[in-house]
């Protein structure tokens, strides 16, 4: 879980590396490939539709106001990074769950 999640040194924030599946047939945020977590959205990859489905998708999935959802890198890209805004402890161990055994 080390490379997948890090604590930001600023703030109480969590830093998650995300693996983007578009156009599915569900929104769904579980597993890891690799060392992100993936989120399928239903959006296709066109405007930054995808993109703002993620964080509508992370934030629900952490149990936190999208507000407190911020993309930090990977704009149009598949691979992400998202920073959760909260206390850090609730928020790895959320991470631990959707990343699975």
């Amino acid at each position: 879980m080390a490379a997948v999640a890090r604590r930001h040194q600023r703030s109480e924030a969590l830093r998650v590396a995300v693996r983007v599946r578009p156009g599915v047939a569900r929104t769904a945020v579980s597993g890891c490939r690799g060392d992100a977590l993936v989120v399928w959205v239903t959006a296709r990859p066109a405007g930054g539709a995808a993109t703002q489905a993620v964080l509508r998708a992370v934030a629900e999935a952490f149990g936190v106001p999208q507000r407190d959802v911020t993309l930090v890198t990977g704009a149009t890209s598949r691979d992400k990074v998202i920073e959760v805004a909260g206390p850090p402890v609730p928020l790895a161990r959320r991470l631990g769950e959707l990343l699975g055994p």
